[in-house]
């Protein structure tokens, strides 16, 4: 279903709240009709489903910020996610940036922080300028129609931090397979060939940085794990399972995200030609429509907080203990702050969405996932002389993180 042509007319709210668990609403697009009815009718909105923990869902932009800016009051533990009651012990055992709460989270994050600095990803301009390169000639080279979330997509950011992190490329194939079947565990086609439990992708990666951390504690690098190998928090080494979950998150949140956004964002300008010729006549308008991209497409979809004690969020009452689902994704379709908010606007100023989130949790790599975007879009925008899809688009089947499963092309490209 286009974003264009949700209609939420038809959507009761009990209908919209059970949209919320289903994964293959997130990918035939009514969870932004369920989301738009419940932005309407119930923001602040208590959801009871089978399977899962009861919790509030937020879907207004004004009362999600409310909770990013108190992380006092409203904590990642030990509810970070929405993930279902059979997944609770696992999840809550979970141990990385995503989970932690001050201060222990600010501890941690200053641990990598510098690498994401500025001045230090300045010095990485050209890499990413130059992969963005190799990606848009490989493309000029086609002839014929392709899969451009396999073929391109994902592979780009991949290779990217695949570098920054140190992963040889003969590992990189590896580290996207066990990210789709992470991140996709609830889409069949990405579950792991061994089993429907997404805990054996886990367990991979857990064996894999294993080896990659013994040889850096041997032999240090100039990447981000021997940064983390041999950093220190209160003095003492980062644990053994601190530092995997650490890698973890960097090596799939690092890539999986940000194809997400440059395979969305080429989908909405084949879909709105007249932003793509806008953006081939104004070129300057470029790091404008990678923020409008990445509110487009909200690679994360939502987060979750659970309340220290007992508080008020819209007007409803909620409890010490209780959970709160945070919609990115619906926060960013909020006409209350995004004037015409389903128009695709490669000129969208300001742009306050909260894909990255906020506070205390903004992404840690939001300033590289940026840097890729613009660059890849600024190598293709003015070769790109033609622009159709050549199949149907699929979007991933998630609770979580998505984006395109699969997005058919035919481009011409110079």
């Amino acid at each position: 279903m286009s974003r264009d042509t949700v209609d939420n007319r038809s959507m009761t709210t009990a209908e919209a709240r059970s949209v919320l668990v289903d994964p293959m609403a997130y990918a035939d697009g009514r969870l932004e009709q369920a989301c738009a009815v419940l932005r309407r009718d119930a923001p602040v909105s208590w959801v009871e489903a089978e399977e899962f923990l009861p919790f509030h869902a937020l879907t207004k932009h004004e009362d999600i910020l409310e909770v990013e800016r108190r992380p006092d009051l409203f904590q990642a533990r030990p509810r970070y996610k929405l993930y279902r009651r059979r997944d609770e012990e696992r999840f809550t055992a979970a141990r990385s940036l995503v989970s932690m709460d001050p201060p222990e989270h600010t501890e941690y994050r200053a641990v990598a922080a510098p690498w994401f600095h500025p001045r230090n990803l300045r010095n990485f301009e050209e890499t990413v300028r130059a992969r963005a390169l190799v990606a848009v000639d490989s493309m000029a080279r086609r002839d014929t129609a392709y899969d451009f979330v396999s073929e391109i997509a994902m592979l780009y950011p991949l290779d990217v931090i695949c570098s920054m992190v140190g992963i040889p490329e003969a590992d990189r194939g590896l580290i996207l397979r066990l990210t789709l079947e992470n991140f996709g565990s609830e889409d069949p086609d990405f579950r792991p060939l061994t089993t429907t439990d997404d805990r054996a992708a886990v367990m991979d990666f857990a064996h894999y940085f294993l080896k990659v951390i013994e040889d850096r504690k041997a032999a240090p690098t100039d990447d981000i794990t021997s940064l983390l190998v041999h950093a220190k928090v209160k003095d003492e080494p980062l644990p053994l399972q601190d530092l995997i979950g650490y890698l973890v998150i960097i090596s799939t949140a690092g890539h999986d995200t940000t194809a997400a956004t440059i395979a969305g964002g080429l989908r909405a300008l084949v879909e709105h030609p007249d932003q793509l010729r806008r953006l081939q006549t104004e070129p300057g308008l470029i790091p404008t429509a990678v923020e409008e991209m990445i509110r487009w497409v909200t690679p994360v979809k939502s987060f979750m907080r659970v309340a220290t004690k007992d508080t008020e969020i819209g007007g409803q009452t909620i409890a010490e203990g209780e959970a709160v689902l945070l919609l990115y994704a619906s926060a960013n379709r909020d006409d209350d702050v995004f004037g015409d908010p389903d128009r695709f606007d490669v000129g969208r100023t300001p742009n306050r969405h909260l894909a990255f989130g906020h506070g205390t949790h903004f992404c840690l790599g939001a300033r590289l996932a940026r840097l890729e975007a613009r660059m890849f879009f600024s190598e293709l925008i003015p070769r790109l002389r033609h622009a159709e899809l050549a199949g149907e688009p699929e979007l991933i089947q998630t609770l979580f993180v998505g984006g395109h499963k699969r997005l058919p092309v035919h481009l011409d490209v110079a």
